[in-house]
């Protein structure tokens, strides 16, 4: 066994965030009545907000904003594009937001059997997540996914965030690991294969998407089934 220590990024790898930030977006959509407020069809929103959600992480990643601000001007920038300046909305969203989205279900093809696989092959498997702590492990349990994990880091808990080395490294001594026998497997080119490849491990790039990496990762898999290949 070349990497006894697996260790798994979590959202969009396995854990399908665009389904179920659609799905819980989709009703606050309803239940704050946005369509009375000026937005008038949601996927015009949805598209809005993942927009600036990807913009905004990006700027988090790189130490540029503070976690609450992350929070909530997702929501502020997007309903700001329907000419809808409202702070104290945006916030609420915010929470309900994260409160909401963490009960939702959906993973990837084949994540339950592919863990299930690693697990009956004795690897020893971590998550490394620049989700926050709360609701990561929210997310965890309600996805029936802790079975599968000794170890859980969060950029809140090691203080660091993806692509620094410094989470890897932590995530490591947590898990009682080395570089030389551990393996990162995610689907962000930068924060899971630069930041795995910062800490000295080999990776494996999960490219849901068939994009074309500008990044060179020590493997590419297209679906979670071809990590059987590998491990």
């Amino acid at each position: 066994m070349k990497y006894p220590h697996v260790f798994f990024d979590l959202d969009h790898t396995l854990w399908d965030f665009e389904t179920n930030s659609r799905k819980t977006l989709a009703n606050l959509f309803e239940t704050n009545d946005l369509a009375s407020k000026g937005v008038p069809d949601f996927n015009q929103f949805f598209e809005r907000y993942t927009y600036h959600n990807h913009r905004l992480w990006d700027r988090y990643t790189k130490g540029f904003i503070k976690q609450d601000e992350l929070r909530w001007k997702r929501m502020w920038l997007a309903l700001l594009d329907f000419k809808l300046a409202d702070e104290s909305l945006s916030r609420s969203l915010g929470i309900q937001f994260l409160e909401q989205l963490p009960e939702q279900k959906s993973l990837f093809p084949y994540t339950i059997e592919i863990l299930t696989y690693l697990k009956e092959k004795k690897y020893r498997m971590h998550l490394v997540t620049n989700g926050f702590e709360k609701v990561q492990h929210h997310k965890i349990q309600q996805a029936n996914l802790a079975q599968f994990f000794e170890q859980v880091i969060t950029s809140e808990a090691s203080n660091s965030l993806k692509p620094n080395k410094e989470i890897f490294e932590y995530a490591m001594n947590k898990a009682g690991a080395i570089a030389s026998e551990s393996i990162m497997i995610g689907d962000n080119l930068d924060a899971d294969i630069q930041g795995g490849i910062n800490a000295g491990m080999d990776t494996i790039f999960v490219n849901h998407l068939n994009v074309e990496p500008y990044i060179t990762p020590t493997f590419v898999v297209y679906h979670l089934k071809e990590l059987e290949n590998i491990l």
